[in-house]
């Protein structure tokens, strides 16, 4: 029992963090075949090498600050290492939390539609709702309720794989013959590291168990090789036809075009839809989270409705945000705050971060 805790604590942290970044892009091929497809297959992997390795040492260094300082809420975290420059992080974050909050209702509107003809505003309700009532059940429903969906993801993405495989294996090896690597691997394996910086922060609260050194690290670096697997098994799958795949604007729309397989699309659909709930659960109660803490560190008293509100609040603003298009809200949000987080959190915590940690002596 004791060892069957011990690696639901290593798993756990790595299961939320896959769970909230893997979202829209991620899950529908979109974002590999721009960072990875591009390089060629060998060059695609060693891109992913390259961002897992970036993820794992983040995550690690983060964790163990978290441990180190006892600050499981973003907010304590950054005001731990920036100071009164926390403010600024603060600013970064609410605005990547609404462009995601705005995506997610947008592409979960799109899903719902194309999958069933409904309106979008079904797929939007939908979304919405698992939304809230994930959040107010509380941090241990969350996290068993991410870590069963990541059990089911891959599942179906190695299904997904044997399938694909089976059908056009050929296809996919004649792709690793090619043997291309893009000179742009090692680039695009950092830009797409960078690129999801801020779900690292969101996932503080599973190091409140933590009890040393070792496991931090150990969480980190399985947090960065369990974010990755997914990716990985995409990326394979877009070996059958790679250079549809990248010219598409939903890669995996490609690949079921071509296996004509109905039960699996809706199956695929069904888990997809699981992972953009999971990635607008995720920064509302990292939001919920930070805004509680500091109302409590202040001495004021939390009203009992405050939580609720917060959480309806923040999805309905998501639901706003998403009717602005889900085109214009990535062109004109997500490169930008690329570079706030590699300012605000990845520089200072690889450097002062470590410094900090060195000097605790814990």
């Amino acid at each position: 029992m004791k060892t069957q805790k011990k690696w639901k604590k290593y798993l756990v942290p790595g299961f939320i963090f896959q769970s909230i970044m893997i979202g829209g892009g991620y899950g529908t091929g979109a974002e590999i075949a721009q960072y990875f497809g591009t390089s060629g297959m060998i060059g695609g992997l060693l891109g992913m090498l390259v961002t897992m390795a970036v993820w794992c040492l983040l995550c690690a260094v983060t964790f163990e600050f978290s441990r180190v300082f006892k600050t499981f809420d973003y907010g304590s975290m950054m005001k731990r290492l920036l100071g009164k420059a926390a403010i600024l992080y603060d600013v970064c974050y609410y605005i990547m939390m609404l462009i995601v909050l705005g995506v997610v209702n947008a592409t979960a509107g799109s899903m719902i539609s194309s999958l069933t003809g409904l309106s979008s505003w079904f797929g939007v309700i939908l979304l919405s709702l698992g939304i809230v009532i994930l959040v107010l059940k509380g941090t241990e429903a969350i996290e068993t309720v991410l870590s069963f969906w990541s059990y089911v993801l891959y599942a179906v993405y190695i299904l997904f794989l044997i399938v694909v495989f089976s059908k056009f294996g050929g296809e996919i090896g004649a792709e690793f013959s090619k043997g291309e690597i893009a000179p742009t691997w090692f680039s695009s394996g950092l830009t797409y590291a960078f690129y999801n910086l801020v779900v690292v922060p969101l996932v503080l609260y599973t190091m409140r168990d933590c009890e040393s050194r070792k496991e931090a690290v150990g969480c980190g670096i399985l947090s960065g090789v369990i974010a990755i697997v997914p990716g990985i098994l995409l990326l394979l799958t877009m070996g059958c036809n790679m250079a549809e795949a990248v010219s598409a604007e939903t890669p995996v729309t490609v690949i079921f075009d071509m296996l004509d397989m109905r039960w699996l699309y809706i199956l695929f659909e069904i888990v997809l839809f699981g992972t953009l709930i999971e990635t607008g659960t995720g920064f509302i109660k990292a939001t919920t989270d930070r805004l509680e803490v500091a109302m409590t560190n202040s001495g004021k008293q939390i009203p009992a409705s405050l939580h609720a509100t917060l959480v309806i609040g923040l999805t309905a603003i998501g639901i706003c945000i998403s009717t602005f298009g889900l085109t214009n809200l990535i062109a004109k949000g997500y490169g930008t705050a690329c570079y706030g987080f590699l300012i605000l959190f990845a520089i200072p915590m690889l450097t002062l971060g470590i410094y900090k940690i060195s000097k605790s002596g814990k």
